[in-house]
């Protein structure tokens, strides 16, 4: 139970940082080339790294990169709406249903 718990908290905190990154590189863009939103998305995603390096130490390169990057996807959709002030269409929300669906379909390896 525990070893499940850890692993989640690894996906999701590889997400987090990855999600993380993408805001601050984004709030960053269109400044000077030195800015201090460049600077922790830079940061943040050498975090992510080590936690991906991680994640694939424990499962299937076929699965941990499709979920990882699936729930990257869909994290930062959300961070973007509720942080960036972005407009989602609901095309694009019907798309990140579909992509949880897949997601799961992916995730159900995790035991295999």
């Amino acid at each position: 139970m525990l070893t499940y718990v850890f692993s989640g908290l690894l996906i999701l905190t590889t997400v987090g940082l990855n999600t993380l990154a993408q805001a601050l590189l984004k709030l960053g863009s269109g400044q000077s080339p030195l800015n201090l939103y460049l600077f922790g998305g830079i940061l943040a995603y050498g975090f992510s790294t080590i936690f991906y390096i991680v994640v694939l130490g424990k499962f299937n390169l076929s699965v941990a990169y499709p979920v990882i990057i699936g729930l990257t996807v869909l994290a930062t959709t959300i961070a973007g709406a509720f942080f960036l002030a972005e407009k989602i269409t609901t095309v694009q929300w019907i798309g990140i249903g579909l992509m949880l669906s897949g997601i799961s379909a992916v995730a159900s390896g995790i035991n295999s």
